[in-house]
């Protein structure tokens, strides 16, 4: 099974790069975020002549997170990461495909900080956390992909000193991560890719994806029952480089049959 997770920074902006990316690669899931459409704006006909069934949820203008399933339909289990019922904003969803649990999350950015945008993003986070160690309880394989908005450790970032201040890049944003992988969590990517640099995200502004600069800010997460199910995992780098592309590329993990 390939597992994807992508942010697609403008769902119908973007299908002409989502689509063919989708026929080309084949995923059997596909976790996107930043919607930025309403749930009557999601471009389910497209989506459904692509191949995929969806679940998701929108909002105007900003945030909306999705999970599609190829030649079938997600059974969608949560659509609110909870903790705190007043949280308006669409930044998780949660649907059983083909035996697995898969969560698409799109985290708060956190800019600037300190302040109460940061606020926001820890206090998420928190709520994260609190939510997956149930999940990793239950015993059940579980997949938590999407865009973290942290960068883990120094390599995951391009030698620069221009975001020290960033939230992505502060000491609570990464322990916040480090507290999953802590529960059990194995963080996918790295574990295939061990050595060196490897990054998901491209700003727009300074040239940053001409000189390969980069950040890595999109994750994707195996529950205990999966960790020995992974084969490989990559990153479709040449997403990023066509016309009119998102400022992220799909990263993409393959989980061998449950034998």
């Amino acid at each position: 099974m390939k597992i994807a997770t992508f942010n697609i920074n403008g769902i119908n902006r973007r299908l002409e790069n989502l689509v063919p990316w989708l026929n080309a690669a084949k995923p059997d899931v596909v976790c996107l975020q930043e919607l930025k459409a309403t749930n009557g704006q999601f471009p389910r006909a497209a989506i459904e002549a692509a191949g995929y069934g969806a679940v998701w949820r929108g909002q105007a203008a900003w945030n909306g997170v999705a999970i599609l399933a190829r030649d079938g339909e997600p059974i969608l289990t949560r659509a609110e990461l909870p903790g705190d019922p007043s949280d308006a904003q669409s930044r998780y969803i949660e649907a059983a495909v083909n035996g697995i649990l898969v969560a698409s999350l799109y985290a708060p950015n956190g800019n600037p900080q300190p302040g109460p945008k940061f606020d926001y993003k820890l206090a998420w986070h928190g709520r994260l956390a609190l939510h997956a160690a149930e999940l990793l309880a239950t015993g059940v394989p579980v997949v938590l992909a999407g865009d973290y908005n942290v960068v883990p450790e120094p390599r995951d970032i391009y030698p620069t000193r221009s975001y020290d201040d960033n939230a992505l890049l502060q000491p609570e944003s990464r322990a916040a991560y480090r507290q999953l992988l802590d529960q059990g969590w194995l963080d996918a990517i790295r574990k295939v890719h061990a050595e060196g640099a490897i990054y998901t995200f491209w700003d727009y502004r300074r040239n940053r994806w001409q000189r390969d600069a980069g950040l890595r800010l999109d994750h994707v997460l195996l529950s205990t029952k999966l960790k020995r199910r992974l084969s490989d995992a990559g990153i479709d780098r040449y997403v990023r480089g066509l016309d009119g592309a998102s400022d992220h590329a799909p990263a993409w993990i393959t989980l061998r049959g449950d034998t």
